[in-house]
Order: C-alpha cells, then sequence, then structure tokens
C-alpha cells in the first residue's frame, strides 16, 4: 500500500458498531493478518490483510460496493484508517475507521474477546 496524503475519514466508536451488529447493510473489514485474527475477531469481517494488498486490491470494486456503509477495523486503529483513506481515493464515499480497533472492542464491549 502506498503512503497517501492525509484526508479526513469518518469514524465509528467500538460501543456504536457493539449495537450496530449484525447490520446486513454494514460492509465489515478487517486489515490485519490471520494469526492476529485467530486470537481476536468479530463476526461478519472480510479479512483483507494489509501485507497482501497486492492480492486484492484490483479487485475491491467487485467484492465491495463503493457507495455502502464501509467499516475498517484493525487492531488499534492506524492500518485501518490507511485502508479508509485508500477506500475514499478508490472512490468509497462511506467509509469509517474503527475507533481503538478490536482491542478498544475488547476492552470496552465484550472482554470475551483475546487481547494482544
Amino acid at each position: 500500500m502506498v503512503a497517501l496524503p492525509n484526508q479526513a475519514i469518518g469514524e465509528i466508536d467500538v460501543e456504536t458498531l457493539a449495537q450496530r451488529l449484525p447490520d446486513e447493510s454494514l460492509q465489515l473489514i478487517d486489515v490485519r493478518e490471520p494469526q492476529e485474527v485467530a486470537i481476536a475477531a468479530l463476526p461478519h469481517f472480510t479479512l483483507l490483510p494489509l501485507s497482501q494488498f497486492a492480492d486484492w486490491a484490483d479487485s475491491i470494486h467487485s467484492r465491495f460496493e463503493a457507495d455502502a456503509e464501509t467499516i475498517v477495523m484493525c487492531h488499534h486503529g492506524m492500518r485501518s484508517a490507511q485502508m479508509c483513506q485508500w477506500l475514499t481515493q478508490q472512490g468509497f464515499s462511506n467509509v469509517k475507521n474503527l475507533t481503538g480497533g478490536i482491542d478498544a472492542y475488547a476492552c470496552k464491549v465484550d472482554p470475551t474477546i483475546g487481547r494482544y
């Protein structure tokens, strides 16, 4: 993934996401690595590891709708913020970063989710 200029991206906090799950209108993307997902995961998220960007980047428009609400998650929110910026550059119009990532979700919403 290329370094991108900083653009303002939308955010969603973990409590709001928890209230909205499972909402089938949401597109949910997890950009962490498979070994991270093995420790801590939320259902309904599509795994698109940033380390495998070259493998899935060209198919992003065939896999997801550019106008649908898209929430991106990682461990703490940094990698997902990069992904949100990239998606916006690809024409996605309703992208939100999960503030604090899955770690915040485990701390504030569901303590049964593993932490690392």
